[in-house]
C-alpha cells in the first residue's frame, strides 16, 4: 500500500472506512433521513454557522459553481484575487456564470492584502482561504472586512476546500457569507460530495439558477433530511461518521495537522529546500525543485519508498512539489513520513 501525501485525495479515516463498509442504503428511507440530518448539523458545527449547510453530489469545484450560481446574477460585478490555480479557477467559474470578473493577478505563493481588497464597487468578493497549489493561505478575516467596508451590500464567497477540518474557519464570525468544500480533504473521506455553507445572510440573498445545482430547491429538499437528488448516501454516512469522531476535540485535531505540516517544512529547509508560500497553509507544504533537480526524479524517488506526491500546477508545474499529511496520520506516522523525506532527498541531491 502507497503512502498517499497528495493534497487529495486523502489517506482515509478508519471511521470513514467502517463507514463505507456498511451496506447500500436506500436514500428514501427514516434510516437515510435521519443520516442526513445528523451530517448537515455536524456541518453547520464545523463551518461554524448558524446558516445551512447543503451538501452535493459531486466534487469541491461543483459546489464552488453552485455557490457562483446562486448569489449572483449575470451581470454583477466580482472581485477576484488570484494567486494559484483554485483561485483563478474560482474566477473561472465565475466568468462562465456571466458575471463581470476583475481579476486582482498576484504571482503564485503570495496573498492578497487587505488594502487590495478594499475596493467599492461589487456585488461580492470570491476568495481561496487555503490555496492548495501553493501551500498559501490568505487571512480571509481580514479581507472578508476590508472587502466589506468598501462594500456593505457586497457578498464574500470563499473556497475552503483544503481548510475545513486542517484550519479553524468560521462564516460569520469571520465576516464570509458563504462558503465550499468538499469530502475528500480535511474529512478524509473519499471524494464524491461537495458542501455550500449559507449564512443567515446569504440565504436571504439566494438567486436561484440552473437546475441540478438550484440551491433553493435543495434547501427545501435537504431540510427534510432528503435531496433533490440522488446522493453519494453512503458517502455522507462516512462524512457523518469522521465528524462525529473529530468535531469533540477539534482544537487537538487542528494542533495536529499544524505540527505535521510544519515538520514537513522543518524537513524541507533542513534539505535547503525553498518553500513556494509566503503564508503557510497547514493543508500542504510546498517546495522549489533543486535547481537541475526534475520533478519526475523528486516523483520517482518517494515512489521507489511507496509514496505519492503531488506536482506544480499551472505556472508552476515542473517547478515545485507538494506533499501533505492532511489525510489521517497519527504523530509517529508523520515522523516515519518526514524520515522518508530526507532519505527520497538523500538520492537525490548529491548527484544534483
Amino acid at each position: 500500500m502507497d503512502w498517499l501525501l497528495t493534497p487529495g485525495p486523502v489517506r482515509l479515516h478508519p471511521k470513514a472506512l467502517e463507514a463505507l463498509a456498511r451496506p447500500q442504503l436506500h436514500h428514501r428511507t427514516e434510516p437515510a433521513r435521519e443520516l442526513f440530518l445528523k451530517a448537515r448539523t455536524l456541518l453547520r458545527e464545523a463551518f461554524r454557522t448558524q446558516g445551512e449547510v447543503l451538501i452535493l453530489t459531486g466534487s469541491g469545484t461543483l459546489a464552488m459553481e453552485a455557490l457562483v450560481l446562486n448569489l449572483f446574477a449575470p451581470g454583477e460585478r466580482v472581485l477576484v484575487p488570484v494567486y494559484g490555480k483554485f483561485s483563478e479557477r474560482f474566477a473561472e467559474i465565475a466568468e462562465s456564470a456571466s458575471l463581470v470578473v476583475d481579476r486582482l493577478e498576484l504571482p503564485y505563493g503570495k496573498v492578497p492584502t487587505p488594502e487590495r481588497v478594499a475596493r467599492p464597487g461589487y456585488a461580492g468578493l470570491l476568495l481561496v482561504h487555503s490555496e492548495t497549489s501553493t501551500g498559501a493561505l490568505a487571512d480571509l478575516p481580514a479581507l472578508a472586512q476590508a472587502f466589506k467596508e468598501a462594500n456593505p451590500g457586497g457578498l464574500v464567497g470563499a473556497d475552503m476546500v483544503t481548510s475545513l477540518l486542517v484550519r479553524e474557519v468560521a462564516l460569520e464570525a469571520w465576516g464570509v457569507d458563504a462558503a465550499a468544500s468538499g469530502s475528500q480533504k480535511g474529512l478524509m473521506c473519499p471524494p464524491g460530495l461537495g458542501f455550500v455553507a449559507l449564512s443567515p445572510r446569504a440565504l436571504e440573498r439566494l438567486r436561484p439558477r440552473g437546475y441540478y445545482l438550484d440551491l433553493s430547491r435543495e434547501l427545501k429538499a435537504q431540510r427534510e433530511g432528503e435531496s433533490a437528488w440522488t446522493p453519494a448516501i453512503n458517502l455522507v454516512g462516512a462524512v457523518a461518521a469522521v465528524l462525529e469522531e473529530v468535531l469533540p476535540r477539534l482544537e487537538e485535531h487542528l494542533a495536529l495537522k499544524a505540527w505535521q505540516n510544519d515538520l514537513l517544512y522543518q524537513v524541507g529547509e533542513e534539505l535547503g529546500l525553498l518553500a513556494v508560500p509566503e503564508a503557510r497553509s497547514p493543508a500542504v507544504a510546498a517546495f522549489h525543485l533543486p535547481e537541475g533537480v526534475p520533478y519526475k526524479a523528486v516523483k520517482e524517488a518517494f515512489a521507489r519508498r511507496h509514496a505519492v506526491i503531488a506536482g506544480g500546477q499551472g505556472p508552476l508545474k515542473g517547478k515545485i512539489f507538494r506533499l501533505s499529511l492532511m489525510g489521517h496520520y497519527d504523530r509517529y506516522e508523520a515522523l516515519g513520513v518526514a524520515a522518508l523525506f530526507s532519505e527520497a532527498f538523500a538520492d537525490i541531491l548529491p548527484a544534483s
